[in-house]
């Protein structure tokens, strides 16, 4: 590949996945789905791969080589020359492999999780002064904390379910004071990694003697874990799309996670290998409540500062009553997840969101915004 200057005719976009997190297969698996619908009339691709030790490579333009096959994830491979990234505050991103020089105009960051998804890579990019697709370095860092999150939206007066946080000093510390603040939730709970994402490391626990081992599960995701009051309701999601020129943002019908009975709850595999059989969009809700899950989810998208997309999921109690359960700056963007289909269902194919979400970027300022 020849060295592109900024401002060619064909913008050049740099399609990052892998990473350093537990999902680093899943965002191989976006990658693959990502790198086949992009418009390669409208952009220069180039695929750069980071390894699970966190190498940074080119890696070749083959979406299959990534795709996820019989519930098997696949991997970015180290190799030699590992890549460089120029910081120089120019607008663009070089990268360097060798005696390669590549510019970047925009970067389309696919990293679900810790190192990609939390502000980690988009501090990197404000930095270069390139545009990168998606939320900003805060919005990152607080939607990928479940705790951090529910103290902003609850700052906002959006509705939140009872949940507790279990710092890893306090665990250390005092193991009966968190179990005791746990067992005012009442059971069932939910203990997740406070800040994983993909289902990982996530226990239903309903006697007091699982609560331990569902705890120290979650921490080998993350030392910091949330505990949440179960709620009884239907899982409903919202996929959110950021606004053109200051625009308001825009809400997709709202979709339902319908189990099968096969699992308790809406875990990796019901995810990723049962996938679009879960989904049901629109959910069937009545119009007021639809209205409202797309009202709180806008809400929630302009209190973290949200940019590009989210989803924000929400439990609709049987009286009609919603609570935010929390925000995904990535959300799960292979074909057929929530996200991409949620819009599909408003009428914009998977391409066309692929396109408008660079387009956003490509639109936005750099820096203080």
């Amino acid at each position: 590949m020849t060295e592109a200057q900024s401002g060619a005719a064909k913008p050049r976009v740099a399609v990052v996945f892998g990473g350093r997190s537990g999902e680093h297969g899943i965002s191989c698996a976006t990658a693959s789905n990502v790198l086949a619908a992009i418009d390669r009339s409208r952009y220069d691709v180039v695929p750069v791969g980071i390894t699970r030790e966190g190498q940074w490579v080119l890696v070749a333009d083959d979406p299959e080589r990534y795709a996820l096959r019989d519930g098997e994830l696949a991997q970015v491979v180290a190799q030699s020359p590992a890549l460089q990234v120029v910081l120089e505050d120019r607008g663009v991103l070089q990268l360097v492999a060798g005696a390669q020089r590549i510019d970047v105009d925009v970067v389309l960051p696919l990293l679900h999780g810790p190192y990609g998804e939390d502000g980690t890579i988009q501090g990197l990019l404000e930095l270069t002064g390139v545009r990168y697709v998606g939320c900003g370095v805060l919005a990152s860092a607080a939607a990928m904390d479940k705790h951090t999150t529910k103290l902003v939206l609850a700052g906002e007066g959006l509705p939140i379910g009872r949940s507790v946080s279990i710092t890893d000093s306090l665990w250390r510390r005092d193991r009966a004071l968190c179990l005791e603040t746990v067992a005012a939730l009442g059971l069932p709970v939910f203990v997740k990694p406070a800040r994983a994402g993909s289902s990982l490391g996530i226990s239903k626990v309903e006697s007091a003697d699982q609560l331990v081992e569902a705890i120290e599960e979650a921490r080998r995701h993350d030392p910091k874990v949330v505990v949440e009051a179960a709620e009884v309701g239907r899982e409903v999601e919202v996929a959110v799309l950021g606004g053109r020129d200051g625009a308001a943002p825009r809400t997709a019908p709202p979709g339902e996670i319908v189990m099968n009975g096969q699992s308790e709850f809406y875990d990796f595999d019901t995810k990723y290998v049962a996938g679009a059989d879960l989904n049901q969009i629109p959910a069937q809700l009545p119009a007021p409540v639809t209205k409202r899950l797309q009202d709180l989810a806008a809400r929630a998208f302009e209190a973290l500062g949200c940019e590009g997309l989210a989803r924000v999921d929400f439990f609709v109690r049987p009286g009609g009553d919603v609570v935010i359960n929390e925000v995904n700056t990535l959300p799960g963007f292979t074909q057929f997840s929530m996200y991409p289909q949620a819009w599909l269902a408003a009428g914009m194919s998977y391409p066309e969101l692929v396109t408008e979400l660079i387009e956003l970027a490509l639109e936005r300022r750099v820096g203080l915004r």
